[in-house]
Parts: structure tokens; C-alpha cells; sequence
């Protein structure tokens, strides 16, 4: 989360965070995920490490959530540490954000094709190069295995 902080929208970085859910705390479930959330206008970080120890989330302006359709607005990003940072930014041509339903989390899309993708029991996920933030593939495979999930938020 330190390193994520100059990364963020600058009248964010001197806010305290504090730990919504976690897979260790709170078990594999995205319905609980959701559960965990602060007020829907209030940003959230998503940590990933999945099981070959790769590191990599995204950041949304909005509480992640259950919806009907895509929502966040263009401060948010996907991330990986693959060995230093590397963020991905909005490219401005679509604004396929976040969109999560009790099956399956999505950030970023477009042609098919999601920056990130949580499946319901927030066992397994996927990341391919997207429309929306013209991302790097952000584990070491397409498709991958979760080891543990962090969501945080703002205190």
C-alpha cells in the first residue's frame, strides 16, 4: 500500500487506509467482498497475490460492489509488481471500469477482454491487455489461482 501512494489521485495520498477484507480474515467469497465495502463513493484498493507469489490489484474511485453495469470514473487503475510497480492508467477509449455481480468481478474490458477478472469464490482469476487501460497481462499467466486477496479502504 506504501508504494501505491504517490500512484493515487493527489487528494488521497495523505489519507489513513485501513483493512476491509481479507481471504485469511474473511474466507474466499466475493459476496462477502462486497459485503466488506465502505459508502459507494469511497475509494477502494484490491490486493492479489496469486499462487506463483506474482503481486498485483487495481485501484477504484468507487466502493467495489455488486451492479447492474460498469461504473468508476477515469482515476482508476490496475497495478503490478512484476519485480518494481508498473501502473496502468485509463486510455480514454471506453470507460469499462468495474463491474461485479455475485459470479464474477471485472475491471477493465473491452473486445472481450478484461484488465482483471475474480471469480465468485475468489479461487481463480484472469488478466489480459484491455481496452481500457492497455494493460500488460498483470500475473504470469492469463489465468490464475488466488493465494490471498486483500480489499482496503479509506478509514
Amino acid at each position: 500500500v506504501p508504494q501505491l501512494g504517490p500512484q493515487l489521485p493527489a487528494r488521497l495520498t495523505q489519507q489513513p487506509w485501513h483493512l476491509l477484507y481479507s481471504t485469511g480474515r474473511d474466507g474466499f467469497s466475493l459476496r462477502t467482498l462486497y459485503r466488506s465495502g465502505t459508502r459507494p463513493d469511497s475509494p477502494n484498493l484490491l490486493l492479489i497475490r496469486d499462487t506463483e507469489g506474482q503481486t498485483f490489484g487495481a485501484f477504484s474511485t468507487s466502493a467495489i460492489r455488486c451492479s447492474s453495469g460498469f461504473y468508476g470514473t477515469g482515476e482508476t487503475f490496475l497495478f503490478s509488481f512484476c519485480p518494481e510497480l508498473k501502473v496502468f492508467r485509463w486510455t480514454g477509449r471506453n470507460d469499462f471500469f468495474v463491474n461485479g455481480d455475485v459470479n464474477l468481478l471485472m475491471v477493465g474490458g473491452g473486445s472481450g477482454r478484461f484488465g482483471l477478472w475474480l471469480d465468485g469464490d475468489l479461487h481463480h482469476g484472469g488478466s489480459q491487455p484491455c481496452e481500457t487501460f492497455d494493460n500488460e497481462t498483470l500475473s504470469h499467466r492469463e489465468e490464475f489461482c488466488i493465494q490471498d486477496l486483500e480489499l482496503w479502504g479509506l478509514a
